[in-house]
Parts: C-alpha cells; sequence; structure tokens
C-alpha cells in the first residue's frame, strides 16, 4: 500500500511536470468575451515556456500582478517575445493580473499580491491564484522572481520623502536572508550579486539599486500574504525586483527590469540569447510593436497604426474570440463594443456589426497587380496599381469606402487606391482597406489589402 502511494505520488509529480514543460513557446490563450456570463472572474493569465536545449535550472518569471506597474509587465512580455534560451529554461507570466493592467489600477478587486496565504473561492482572483501557486510549487521550477514598480528611490538611511528606508523602487527585495539546503537559496548573495552589476550601468547615479530584507517571517505579517512569501515557505527561492515608479520612462524601467533579469539567469547559470540590443532605443521600439489580434479566426487587425476606433467591425452576437501575437494584448468589453489593449495601452476601439457566421465559402481568389493569388479569410495582401477579387457562386464582397450606384456585390471590378475613401481604412494613414465577405445573411471573412508604395 505504501509503495502504491509513493507510485502515485511520484506519477503525479511527473504529470505536472509534463503539462509545464511539454508545449514549447507561445501558449498565450485565446481571449473569449462572453457577455452572458454574470460571474465576477479575472481574465486567465498566459504562460510561455522557453526551454533551452542544453538542461539546467528553470527560472520563473512573473509579472503584472499590479495593473498600475508597466515595468513590471512589459519586460517580461519582451522576455517571451524576443528571447531564446540555450541553456536551461525560463517560464514566463507577464499578465497575472490582467483585468488590473487593462484598468491600469494596482487590484480591481484588491490586492492580489495580499492573497496568497488565503483566498476566497469566490474571489474573482481566485483562478489565477491557484494556478500560479501550482506553478510555483512544481518541482522543475528552481527560483521564483516577481516583478514590481514601487514608489520612491530605497536608501538604507533617512535623505528625504523620495530617496529612504521605506521606499519600495529600485530594490531587489528578499523575505529572508536564505534558505537553508536548497539549490539557489542564499537570498541574499544572489540579489547582491544583482545589485553590484545593476549599479555600475546605470542611467542616471541616482537610479542606484539596494536589496531591502523584508524579514516578513518574524517583522511583516502582511507581507506574510505575499506570492514570494509563499514560495519561501513551500521551499522556493524566490525575490522581487522593484523599478521606481518614480522613474517615468517605461523604456527606461524595463531596461533595469530585463538587465536584472539577465544578471539572475547568469547567476542561475542559465545561457540565453536576445534579437535586439539592450538599450533604450532598442527597448523603445519593441515596446511600440503591438502585433496584431486574430478575431473569430477570420479577421485580422494589424495593431500599429491602426485608427483609435473601427466602426461597424462585423462580429458575433456573443462569445467572439481573440488571439494576440503580443504577449500582453487583451479585450475589454465595453458599453458599445470592445477596447483591444496593449498592457494598460488603449489601442483601438470595436464598435461592433452583429452577424452570422455560418459560412461554406473558406478561400478566395485576389488578383493583386496581374497575379493571381488564393487567399483565406483574415489574411493581408498587398498591391501597388489595383486589386480584384474574384466571384464566386453566393458570395458578396463589400470593399468598405468604395461604392457605385447600382452595384450590389463589389467582385470582378479592378480598384485602385485613389477609389477608395481612405476615411474608410483601417490604418491612419489610409493604405489599409477593408474586403469583407458575405454569404447570404452570413459574415464569412475580411481580407485586408495593403496599398505598397
Amino acid at each position: 500500500m505504501r509503495l502504491r502511494r509513493l507510485l502515485k505520488q511520484i506519477i503525479c509529480v511527473i504529470l505536472a511536470s509534463v503539462a509545464l514543460f511539454g508545449a514549447q513557446g507561445n501558449t498565450k490563450q485565446e481571449i473569449v468575451i462572453d457577455t452572458k456570463n454574470k460571474v465576477k472572474q479575472n481574465t486567465p493569465f498566459d504562460l510561455y515556456t522557453l526551454k533551452g536545449k542544453e538542461d539546467g535550472a528553470t527560472l520563473l518569471v512573473i509579472g503584472g500582478i499590479h495593473g498600475d506597474e508597466p515595468g513590471g509587465y512589459f519586460a517580461p512580455a519582451l522576455l517571451a517575445d524576443y528571447y531564446t534560451i540555450k541553456k536551461g529554461n525560463v517560464l514566463v507570466v507577464p499578465n497575472l493580473n490582467p483585468d488590473s493592467i487593462m484598468a491600469f489600477r494596482r487590484g480591481i478587486y484588491r490586492d492580489m499580491n495580499r492573497k496568497f496565504a488565503r483566498i476566497a473561492k469566490n474571489d474573482p482572483d481566485f483562478n489565477n491564484v491557484e494556478r500560479i501557486k501550482k506553478i510555483i510549487k512544481d518541482p522543475e521550477v528552481d527560483f521564483i522572481i516577481n516583478l514590481h514598480d514601487g514608489h520612491g528611490f530605497y536608501r538604507e538611511k533617512w535623505e528625504n520623502s523620495i530617496f529612504n528606508p521605506k521606499a519600495w523602487g529600485q530594490t531587489y527585495v528578499i523575505d529572508q536572508k536564505t534558505l537553508d539546503n536548497v539549490p539557489f537559496g542564499d537570498l541574499d548573495s544572489i540579489a547582491k550579486q544583482i545589485e553590484s552589476r545593476l549599479n555600475q550601468s546605470l542611467h542616471y547615479d541616482f537610479h542606484t539599486f539596494g536589496v531591502r530584507n523584508t524579514e516578513t517571517r518574524i517583522k511583516d505579517e502582511e507581507q506574510q500574504n505575499s506570492l514570494t512569501f509563499f514560495a519561501v515557505t513551500h521551499l522556493k527561492p524566490a525575490l522581487a525586483i522593484e523599478t521606481s515608479k518614480n522613474i517615468k520612462e517605461l523604456p527606461l524601467k524595463t531596461l533595469y527590469q530585463l538587465s536584472s533579469i539577465e544578471a539572475l539567469m547568469e547567476i542561475l547559470g542559465i545561457e540565453f540569447e536576445r534579437n535586439f540590443t539592450l538599450d533604450l532605443k532598442g527597448i523603445t521600439q519593441k515596446i511600440e510593436s503591438y502585433g496584431s489580434v486574430k478575431i473569430n479566426n477570420n479577421i485580422t487587425l494589424e495593431l500599429n497604426g491602426i485608427k483609435n476606433r473601427l466602426n461597424f467591425v462585423p462580429l458575433l452576437s456573443d462569445k467572439n474570440h481573440f488571439a494576440f501575437t503580443h504577449p500582453i494584448g487583451g479585450v475589454k468589453k465595453v458599453k458599445d463594443g470592445f477596447e483591444v489593449y496593449i498592457g494598460h495601452k488603449r489601442i483601438t476601439h470595436l464598435k461592433p456589426d452583429i452577424f452570422p457566421m455560418r459560412c461554406k465559402l473558406e478561400s478566395l481568389k485576389i488578383d493583386a497587380d496581374g497575379k493571381e493569388i488564393e487567399t483565406r479569410f483574415g489574411e493581408s495582401l498587398e498591391f501597388k496599381k489595383y486589386f480584384l477579387v474574384k466571384g464566386q457562386d453566393n458570395m458578396r464582397v463589400n470593399v468598405i469606402g468604395y461604392s457605385k450606384k447600382g452595384v450590389v456585390s463589389e467582385h470582378n471590378i479592378k480598384l485602385n487606391k485613389n477609389m477608395i475613401d481612405k476615411n474608410y481604412a483601417l490604418d491612419k494613414k489610409g493604405s489599409i482597406f477593408r474586403v469583407e465577405i458575405y454569404e447570404g445573411k452570413n459574415f464569412c471573412g475580411m481580407l485586408n489589402l495593403r496599398f505598397k508604395e
């Protein structure tokens, strides 16, 4: 009986690890907006698995526990998108608290970082908190960091209301000095190594980092409800990285966060590559790259340069699906449609036009500058001189911004840029045009036709 119980425990551990490391790269969940579900629940967070070819330590990076701390969620977003791990593993949760991120508030369901000792089942954060607890406790996880922005600049001695021992900004926060007999358990030493490295390459001298030991178990009852203390009590080395909220430049905060993560990865023996230069210019470019969102698998919107508002977007009456390429893409249902976000940044507003979507059509043919292209809904094509949508039985084509008296379906018509009103384009430059396809009363999908100079 005892042997059987032991085997069962071993199998459970193996299955948990397979679930955690089985999927590679992007495991971002598709967001489904169910307007009929009245149960208040935080949007599920995303988990990215960056697995190296060589075995090594596993680092869990958690961002976005507080929605008004953008350095704490843009840094892990860039980590998930632009880093390759060569040795060891990195698990990235960039958006632990998605609803608060979109609201740009610390916690719209109260402070999530005070719910790790106990949480009620009817708490909107319950599912996210319980899920991240399981990931933290996974036997494969060796070290956890929780990313924040904090007020002020930490100093060991009081200087003023901004620079003082009670400030959280520019700190590496540990709950205790060591975890005995645990790999990487010398938290104080690890934090000081990161501190020493970061303080050699500051953008401004007064941005110095310090190590703050809260001595949580004996001195800080409130902090005993935090994520890092939960990790430590389960014998998992953990620390928090806090960049200062008084640093207003998001790229600079993100630079400090990523530099700290890289320093920690080197301490843990995790080898990595990134495909951009780790400086303000490189980070700014990546932060301002918003990617795209695919809606209901038949519309794709490129988010860079998109108009602030799009009207009459064909959508379902309920349970619309949104799939972002960006790790912290999000969508919020509002009174007259949907708001699309990257982190806390509202990118566009979609005012819907409701249609059923039961189409038999799956693809169509486009003549772009004399070249015939077979394409599927939701794709983007380029043209210089003209494009033409080839007709099919029972298909109606609507090129948004073009109209001609007596024309019901705009197929088999050569259209150039000047024939389409750019006020109806998807982008602010007026160069991406919507081609919508219908079958009877059903919306089948949309193509983006981009004018190329």
